[in-house]
C-alpha cells in the first residue's frame, strides 16, 4: 500500500527554523522533494533529492534549507533556517517512482512578520 504522509509544519515567527518530514512507503524511490504552494500561486519546486544524494534548491531557499534523506526509512526531511514570510505556504512531498509521482497531503507553513 502506497503512503506519503508528511508532518511538522506549523506557525513560527521570522528567523525561525521549521523541520518537515516525509515518510514513504510502498513505493520504489528515484526522488523525493518539496513543493510549495503560497495563496494565489502556483505549486513550486522548494528542494529535490536523488536516490544517490545529489540535491537542488530554488533560488529563494539556497543558504537557508537543507534537504536530507534516510534511506534506511524511506524518510525525507527538510530543515528551514531564517524562515521569512514569504515562505508561507502549503508545503507537499512529491516521490518519485519509475512510473509515475505519488503526492503528501500537505503541510501547512506560516511564518508571522
Amino acid at each position: 500500500q502506497v503512503q506519503v504522509v508528511e508532518s511538522g509544519g506549523g506557525l513560527v515567527q521570522a528567523g525561525g527554523s521549521l523541520r518537515l518530514s516525509c515518510a514513504a512507503s510502498g513505493i520504489r524511490i528515484n526522488t523525493m522533494g518539496w513543493y510549495r504552494q503560497a495563496p494565489g500561486k502556483q505549486r513550486e519546486l522548494v528542494a529535490a533529492i536523488t536516490s544517490g544524494g545529489s540535491t537542488n534548491y530554488a533560488d529563494s531557499v539556497k543558504g537557508r534549507f537543507i534537504i536530507s534523506k534516510d534511506n534506511a526509512k524511506n524518510t525525507m526531511y527538510l530543515q528551514m533556517n531564517s524562515l521569512k514570510p514569504e515562505d508561507t505556504a502549503v508545503y507537499y512531498c512529491a516521490v518519485e517512482s519509475p512510473f509515475r509521482t505519488f503526492w503528501g497531503q500537505g503541510t501547512q507553513v506560516t511564518v508571522s512578520s
